[in-house]
């Protein structure tokens, strides 16, 4: 892998994490056309992909660290320290219960597949495609049909369990974990910039554990693949997510995701056309 290709996996994966068009399409889809994946082992590839996103992780951590402060100093004095029950709890308290809660099912779920997640279908170009047609669609009537109306302060049990429940559709190669928090919180009446925080926030366990669990796996990664190379996309990943979120947060508090839909319609229907010529 050279420096250059090297900055572009790192770009792509910064800027496709956290915004609704699948990281692992894009990344997936850059790395066949380099020829960077191995047909004997597909599992470098996605232990790869696991540790560059430890970049964006940062970004997320960054960009959300004073949140993320306020939610754990909350979380722990209104559970452990000053108990209250969950109806008098903060906001922040709330929030560090509903990212528990939106984080199992992507934990369980993940754990157990975790070979086939690892395996060849994971870097299938077709499935990427469809998974990337499928969501634009279900993102589409989510914009269209939804009521964009909860706040934050709104937010329940139910909405945390739902949003953690199409977060695992993510672990399909193509629909996206931004994407599919975000059509999910998007159907359950949230404001657009509302459903992309929490999505974020979500996020950060998901990243988390899948970017160290698969840090045991970085000796395979790094054969025939330069550490410079593998740091440096680490660091671009992790700045090119930080612009990412920024971006996005702005963006949807006075957009649709209408641009997203059709982006990644365009982009599913031109890998078919690609695995057809």
């Amino acid at each position: 892998m050279t420096m250059v290709q090297a900055i572009l996996l790192g770009l792509i994966q910064g800027l496709t994490e956290f915004l609704p068009i699948s990281s692992s399409a894009h990344l997936t889809l850059a790395g066949t056309l380099m020829g960077l994946i191995s047909a004997e082992h597909p599992e470098h590839w996605t232990a790869f992909i696991a540790v560059i996103q430890l970049g964006t992780l940062v970004a997320v951590l960054w960009y959300f660290g004073r949140d993320i402060l306020a939610i754990a100093s909350a979380f722990v004095q209104e559970n452990l320290t000053q108990r209250k029950k969950f109806t008098e709890q903060s906001l922040n308290a709330r929030l560090g219960w509903y990212v528990i809660v939106g984080s199992l099912p992507i934990a369980t779920v993940g754990l157990a597949l975790k070979n086939v997640i690892e395996g060849a279908i994971s870097k299938n170009l077709t499935v990427i495609a469809f998974g990337l047609i499928a969501l634009a669609m279900l993102m589409a009537l989510a914009e269209r049909f939804a009521r964009h109306t909860k706040s934050l302060e709104e937010l329940t049990w139910n909405d945390a369990l739902v949003v953690g429940l199409a977060q695992v559709l993510a672990l399909i190669p193509g629909p996206s974990r931004s994407g599919t928090t975000l059509t999910a919180g998007l159907f359950l009446g949230m404001k657009r910039d509302v459903a992309a925080r929490f999505s974020f926030l979500l996020s950060i366990p998901a990243i988390a554990g899948s970017g160290l669990l698969e840090l045991r796996h970085a000796v395979g990664v790094t054969q025939g693949v330069d550490v410079t190379a593998l740091v440096l996309a680490t660091l671009v990943a992790g700045l090119s997510g930080y612009a990412a979120i920024a971006f996005l947060l702005r963006f949807l508090q006075t957009r649709t995701v209408n641009v997203f839909v059709i982006y990644r319609l365009l982009l599913g229907g031109a890998i078919l056309v690609f695995l057809r010529s």
